[in-house]
């Protein structure tokens, strides 16, 4: 090939990358010009827009995609509008013959992506779509029985039957197409907060793009891996991987992570395995009910009464409950845009069963808040706390706040760095400060109800509630 030939167009989306990137790879080794586009298309990513921390990381992602494709030899080309009609003008303008993408699996996305590849053949042009987010295709992982899997052990077990394939090497350069092209800054995507910029703690903590993606990969190998059966539910140590938000933006595979865990051993590779399986399960759900963010999996739950109460969820979102634990992962997210993992499942099971407040509120804000979010995670998981899901968490299983706090936050370290009102308190009245001595109280410089808040309702009386609706929704 020579650099006259046809040029290739790669669309990037959630795959923000240059290596493991199936599309990219096959296009450059064909030897052709490569036009790498990203489109931003609201209309094409799912079933609503995505939330303001995920804009923020998108932001910081392509900016650091650019230059890597930069050190490649090829421009990033950005463009905002419909993803068919930028392909259509980017192909006359470069006189390009084919189109690569890696594949993408909300149900909004798969749609565009059939239409679109259906409508390129037609026309004559070469259209091809590649593995690279998830381990598995959710369209051909079945049951014997030819349905899709609702319990997570069996699919687990069958997905871990697979033998799954080596990440593709990073191009060592790529042939760039000789022409002038359309392309738009960056900021014209106005996805970083503007008036008040609260994003100063997302980017104290993070480092969007594939390098920081593989420096947390590396780190969590090396210091953490070892322990991370346990030390992942301890929310006051760094013990999980901080990979989430990597894989939502596509910056690393499931395949690199997979191919890394093979070169080790020990209880906590199977335990990170499974986590990885969590995420192709919750893919596995959404392929086949497209509309988990809003529909209950279990239909039984159309009849619960949730309550309405705006103050109870306002309180909640700020992390003013008056319940430490739950305050301090609330914190957490507003300033990091993240929660360690066994604090979310406290934090929403106290929406959901303690509040009685719909699991679609806090799914919603986490939508908004999470660098993470997850078309699939999120509301698979918000389902799995309610009990409204597949292989759900039974409704009656209702986290007591302050047990779950003293148990995986003993020294009460998470409580105090989120919720610095109750540093000073003793370990014994951190997780429940009503209960502390006016006088330790006094000498920690805390009035209850006032610089932090009283309960917001008493969990025992609440669970009682809970569980009260509960039959009744059984009942009828």
């Amino acid at each position: 090939m020579t650099i006259t030939s046809a040029p290739i167009i790669v669309l990037f989306r959630n795959d923000l990358r240059v290596s493991d990137n199936g599309a990219l790879a096959a296009a450059s080794a064909t030897g052709k010009p490569v036009v790498p586009l990203f489109i931003f298309d609201e209309e094409q990513q799912d079933a609503r827009p995505a939330g303001a921390a995920s804009r923020w990381w998108l932001h910081h992602s392509l900016s650091a995609l650019g230059n890597s494709l930069g050190l490649l030899g090829v421009q990033l080309a950005l463009r905002q509008g419909a993803t068919k009609e930028i392909v259509a003008e980017t192909a006359r303008t470069t006189g390009a013959d084919a189109v690569f993408w890696n594949r993408r699996y909300t149900p909004v996305s798969i749609t565009a992506d059939t239409a679109l590849k259906s409508e390129l053949r037609a026309e004559g042009f070469q259209a091809e779509s590649f593995d690279g987010f998830l381990l598995h295709e959710p369209s051909r992982l079945m049951t014997r029985s030819g349905d899709f899997y609702k319990v997570f052990t069996p699919f687990y077990n069958r997905l871990a039957e697979d033998e799954f394939r080596d990440p593709f090497d990073a191009p060592t350069s790529i042939v760039a197409w000789q022409g002038e092209l359309r392309s738009s800054k960056l900021d014209e995507f106005k996805l970083l907060p503007k008036s008040p910029d609260w994003s100063s703690g997302l980017a104290e903590r993070w480092q969007p793009g594939e390098q920081g993606a593989a420096e947390s990969l590396a780190t969590f190998l090396e210091d953490r891996l070892g322990n991370y059966t346990d030390s992942r539910n301890v929310p006051g140590v760094q013990g999980t991987s901080g990979l989430s938000p990597h894989l939502a933006h596509g910056e690393i595979t499931p395949f690199q992570i997979m191919a890394a865990l093979r070169r080790r051993r020990g209880e906590g590779v199977q335990t990170f395995r499974k986590e990885l399986a969590w995420r192709e399960f919750s893919y596995h759900l959404l392929f086949n009910r497209p509309k988990l963010h809003i529909e209950n999996f279990r239909p039984e739950f159309d009849a619960f009464e949730w309550r309405s109460a705006p103050a109870a969820l306002r309180a909640w979102q700020s992390g003013r409950t008056g319940y430490p634990i739950v305050d301090a992962g609330m914190r957490e997210l507003w300033q990091t845009g993240w929660m360690h993992n066994r604090v979310r499942m406290i934090a929403a099971s106290f929406l959901i069963k303690d509040l009685l407040i719909d699991w679609r509120a806090g799914e919603e804000w986490f939508w908004d808040t999470l660098v993470d979010a997850d078309s699939a995670n999120n509301p698979a998981s918000w389902q799995w706390v309610a009990g409204s899901g597949a292989d759900a968490a039974p409704y009656f299983r209702i986290f007591n706040p302050i047990l779950q706090g003293e148990k995986f936050d003993a020294d009460g370290s998470y409580v105090r760095r989120y919720v610095p009102e109750l540093a000073k308190l003793p370990d014994r009245y951190v997780h429940r400060p009503w209960e502390a001595p006016a006088s330790v109280l006094k000498e920690c410089g805390i009035t209850i109800g006032e610089n932090y808040p009283s309960p917001i309702v008493n969990h025992s009386d609440a669970r009682e509630r809970a569980l009260a609706a509960y039959r009744d929704t059984r009942s009828n």
